[in-house]
């Protein structure tokens, strides 16, 4: 139920013209392991960075804060205003998760963060990782 409203608001957000929650200057969201490049063994272990921001679960205001969601195999949506999606190249960690263990196909992979609010919808602006490549065996 809970979830339900959230997305309902979050759905709602655009299209009544509220702002988007201010990210803090300077911050950024990385991945810290694997690095770049890595050649890895499933399953991956995804381990990220925050930098100038905290760490919040969804549905929870705090200024200064957000929650992770890997984009795998993906490029960062085109318009920041809307939530991210949930979906099998949307992976959220709403729960304020800053680690994560995924079952990749061997082969290239890219991971993107993004650096989500309350409602999951992208700061302003936008706190996004380099985007790494990895090589599952």
């Amino acid at each position: 139920m809970k979830s339900a409203l959230l997305c309902t608001l979050a759905l709602l957000v655009p299209a009544l013209g509220m702002a988007r929650e201010p990210s803090t200057a300077g911050a950024e969201v990385y991945i810290v392991s694997p690095q770049d490049g890595a050649k890895v063994k499933g399953p991956v272990t995804i381990v990220f960075g925050l930098k100038g921001m905290g760490i919040a679960p969804a549905g929870i205001k705090f200024d200064g804060t957000g929650h992770h969601h890997l984009l795998v195999d993906s490029d960062a949506p085109a318009d920041l205003a809307l939530p991210l999606p949930a979906n099998e190249k949307t992976v959220h960690f709403g729960k304020g998760q800053t680690q994560t263990t995924l079952t990749l196909a061997p082969g290239r992979h890219t991971l993107l963060l993004v650096l989500g609010d309350y409602l999951h919808i992208p700061h302003d602006p936008a706190v996004i990782s380099k985007k790494i490549t990895i090589v599952v065996e």
